[in-house]
């Protein structure tokens, strides 16, 4: 029961970095339409855009730490040492002033306290057999008639409910649990775990201010080999965007060049025509090592794409 009380406050935490994450993109929004802005302003105007713009990216850099504090106050949960470990720290999260947060932590403190003595025999026989929500998935395309279907869009649209659960993103766990399943026996099991870790590793990649977390995503989805995992590639090349690093002392803040450029080279090897139609518009972009990259990937490769030029590197295929 003590596990159950865990999942809840864990999620809570969760809750609350995906809230401040949320309100770091929407910085993002604002400055990428400063900038554009910027380029028509004049004088006053565009000395007033430059102050504001630094505004914004000084406090992009805190809610930044924020969302990495919110995040390791999540995983401390299930890495207490002892009950005793446990319970200082569910009082430190106490204070935290978070009514949501506050709450799991109450319930959390029950469930200890009672040993689950309050939980009847029939809710410990359902709890015993309790599954977490990956397997419940992967049980579901084992069993489920419409994900068992020739049509792969019932198997997508799960995957993309999956990884918009509240926190599930972010839950290393659920990730380990989906990508333990791209070896499944059955083929149908193994497209479902391909198609939901691609759209967990694409929210971490588009969304974490994080940027080498985002990175790190944006790589695990290059190994992959399903054809699902393009159009997230070309997603990502496409979107650059402001985010933080992890400097010698501090976060400073990046771009995520880096993640582009990974992403813009394996879509060279997918090969695929809308692979070269991404790559084609890379020619404009505005950062020069994406231009070269994709003139050079033209230049080698003129004629029509027409699929990969080598055999995908993992067997999620």
């Amino acid at each position: 029961m003590i596990g159950i009380g865990l999942r809840d406050l864990e999620e809570a935490i969760s809750a609350k970095a995906d809230a401040l994450q949320r309100v770091f993109s929407d910085m993002s929004m604002e400055l990428d339409e400063l900038g554009k802005s910027m380029l028509e302003l004049r004088g006053d105007e565009k000395q007033a855009a430059r102050e504001k713009q630094k505004e914004l990216r000084t406090k992009q850099r805190e809610l930044a730490a924020d969302i990495n504090t919110w995040r390791e106050r999540a995983r401390a949960v299930r890495h207490q040492s002892s009950i005793s470990s446990l319970q200082t720290y569910l009082e430190e999260l106490s204070t935290l002033g978070e009514e949501a947060i506050t709450a799991a932590v109450e319930r959390t403190r029950a469930l200890i306290e009672s040993g689950g003595s309050d939980v009847s025999q029939e809710e410990r026989a359902d709890l015993r057999q309790e599954q977490t929500p990956a397997q419940r998935l992967l049980e579901r395309a084992r069993t489920d008639y419409f994900m068992r279907g020739s049509d792969v869009s019932a198997r997508e649209r799960e995957a993309v409910t999956f990884a918009n659960i509240t926190g599930m993103a972010q839950d290393d766990a659920a990730l380990a649990e989906m990508e333990g399943a791209l070896d499944d026996g059955d083929p149908l099991v193994r497209e479902v775990a391909s198609l939901t870790v691609i759209q967990i590793l694409r929210f971490r990649a588009l969304r974490f201010a994080d940027l080498d977390a985002a990175h790190l995503a944006a790589k695990r989805l290059t190994q992959l080999g399903h054809p699902a995992v393009v159009p997230v590639l070309i997603e990502i090349v496409e979107t650059p965007r402001s985010g933080f690093i992890q400097g010698e002392e501090e976060a400073v803040e990046s771009d995520n060049t880096r993640t582009r450029l990974i992403a813009l080279l394996r879509l060279v090897e997918w090969h695929t025509a809308d692979a070269e139609q991404a790559v084609r518009g890379r020619l404009r972009d505005r950062e020069e090592k994406i231009v070269r990259v994709a003139e050079r990937a033209l230049d080698l490769f003129p004629d029509p794409w027409t699929g990969p030029l080598k055999k995908p590197s993992h067997p999620g295929a």
